[in-house]
């Protein structure tokens, strides 16, 4: 289980693609200790952690990176990648990562699983003051779990919905400079996609609520 706070960005240093899914080595400045089989979530996603290695030089600290720092690889299924946008991911690309929360941890988010329900695309990006507001298109079929004030998970970052416009088919995020200066959002633009996970607690009421 995760919380939907990014703790670093990392830097997808190699992309090797296999007849059913594809491997993707992740490098890191600010995360060690990775274990073989630990779950992190890249953008969004829950991987398991391959191989990993700690302060060898990578192809990303030779260019903008201070250190060797870590990596890590994880694997990709084909169902994965058909739901979500790691099927576009190249080498050179940034994703939010966030290690699983452990049993002692401070739950600063809300309940986010890594299990990625859809994408949908970014609409409108807005500055206003010191923050952002972002607008994206309501994921098809997903729509009814979307509401104000509500949690959701967008690339793996828990946000607060602020707006819904069911007439325009949209909703829309505030995004804090510290959120928008740590993750990936500083380099979404209108027209690119972004996983989605919905409130898993929503899931379970509409459930309950049909027997």
């Amino acid at each position: 289980m995760f919380t939907g706070i990014v703790e670093e960005t990392g830097t997808v240093e190699r992309v090797v693609d296999e007849p059913d899914g594809r491997r993707l080595r992740i490098a890191t400045d600010e995360l060690s200790g990775f274990s073989h089989g630990e779950s992190i979530s890249v953008s969004g996603v829950c991987l398991t952690v391959e191989e990993h290695a700690e302060g060898e030089e990578s192809a990303s600290s030779r260019s903008d990176r201070s250190s060797g720092g870590a990596w890590f690889t994880a694997f990709t299924a084909t169902e994965t990648l058909q739901k979500t946008t790691l099927d576009a991911v190249s080498e050179g690309d940034v994703v939010n990562l966030e290690r699983a929360l452990p049993a002692d941890g401070r739950l600063d988010g809300h309940i986010v699983q890594g299990h990625v329900d859809t994408t949908t695309d970014v609409v409108a990006v807005e500055q206003v003051g010191e923050d952002w507001t972002f607008t994206f298109a309501l994921p098809d079929g997903h729509e009814q779990y979307v509401a104000q004030k509500g949690s959701i998970t967008l690339d793996g970052i828990s946000l607060t919905v602020a707006d819904v416009d069911d007439d325009a088919g949209t909703f829309s995020v505030a995004i804090v400079p510290t959120t928008y200066d740590r993750t990936t959002l500083s380099e979404r633009e209108p027209g690119d996609s972004v996983n989605v996970e919905v409130d898993v607690v929503a899931k379970y009421v509409e459930r309950l609520d049909a027997y």
